[in-house]
Order: structure tokens, then C-alpha cells, then sequence
């Protein structure tokens, strides 16, 4: 069973109530009350789901290794029991950023955005977990799936982290976002 591969189940089943869902670009999603997450290539049936987003963990492709042990210093780890919060931010690219070299993506990200940068201000307050959905296909209807878990007292640093984000360079190549908010408690 890969540990790599996360299925994201939105239906009438699941660990996390679905508390609301915002479209800030593109097409709307389906209604969902729950959110199940599965690992593996084994995606459980639900047969009033939805919607399934699939996305795998994968190396850190805009992070040099200064970042990166930073960011390893600081996460915090998912599953925490006070982390009764959680989100999924659903992205999707557009076309012109795709057409950029892993460089140019790179300095965007990196050096005109400081993405990681602003990042690493609102940790060790939340737990987050990227899924690469293109690497599975292209077709998928996302490129990432961000996970996120934090304690109820954290959500406006949360959403202060979210707003930061949203005014970089970087955004302006977003063509799909949606933002699914959850609340951990027994189906």
C-alpha cells in the first residue's frame, strides 16, 4: 500500500464535516456534507460521493535545502488530536504557467513571491501536507491539493496566511482555486 498516494472523498462519509466551501476561481464542486481520506491506490466506495480528488506527496520542487530544514524544523505534525481543523485548498494552474521552464517557475515562487517565505511565518501553528495531482495526470481537475490541520484558535492566522498567498505573483496563474473548510468529529 503507497503511503504516497491520498484519496480525497467528499460525500456522506468521512472523519471531517464539510463546515463550507468557497470557489474563488473557476468551476464550483458538487456539494459534499463529509470528507473521507484514503491512502493507497484502494479509494473506498462511496457511491453518493460527490467528488474524489487523487494527489500524491512528492519531492519539494520550489524549496532549497536552507528552506526545506526550516520548514522541517518548524511543521507540525498531522493527526494532532487539538487540530480539530482542517482545510483543503484545491489548485489548478493555468496554461502559461505550465509553459514556464522549472526556473522561471522557480523565481516566480521563489524570489518575486516568497512563497515558502510567507509560509514559514504561520508555522509551527498548522500541520500541512502538498499533493501533486498532475503528476498522476494531467487531466485530473487539480494540480495541487494542500492539506492543512490546525487548533480552532489558529483559523485567523490561517486565514491571514491564505490572504497573504492569494496577493502574490504566483496567484495570478491560479485559474481554479477552492477552499473546503473541515471540522473533525465521529460520522
Amino acid at each position: 500500500m503507497s503511503t504516497r498516494l491520498f484519496s480525497f472523498i467528499g460525500g456522506n462519509t468521512g472523519l471531517w464535516r464539510v463546515a463550507g466551501m468557497k470557489v474563488l476561481a473557476g468551476e464550483p464542486l458538487p456539494a459534499a456534507r463529509r470528507l473521507a481520506i484514503a491512502t493507497g491506490s484502494e479509494i473506498p466506495s462511496d457511491s453518493h460521493a460527490a467528488w474524489v480528488f487523487r494527489g500524491i506527496t512528492s519531492n519539494e520542487r520550489y524549496t532549497v535545502r536552507e528552506e526545506r530544514s526550516q520548514i522541517v524544523a518548524k511543521l507540525l505534525g498531522l493527526g494532532r488530536p487539538e487540530a480539530t481543523y482542517g482545510a483543503l485548498i484545491a489548485i489548478r494552474k493555468n496554461e502559461a504557467w505550465w509553459a514556464l521552464t522549472q526556473d522561471e517557475r522557480l523565481s516566480i515562487f521563489k524570489d518575486q513571491s516568497h512563497h515558502t517565505k510567507i509560509g514559514l511565518q504561520y508555522f509551527p501553528t498548522l500541520a500541512r501536507r502538498l499533493h501533486h495531482c498532475r503528476d498522476l495526470s494531467e487531466h485530473e481537475p487539480f494540480d495541487f491539493l494542500t492539506w492543512f490541520e490546525y487548533e480552532p484558535a489558529q483559523e485567523a492566522a490561517f486565514n491571514k496566511l491564505l490572504t497573504e498567498l492569494r496577493a502574490i505573483e504566483e496567484w495570478k496563474y491560479v485559474e481554479r482555486e477552492v477552499d473546503i473548510r473541515l471540522v473533525r468529529e465521529d460520522a
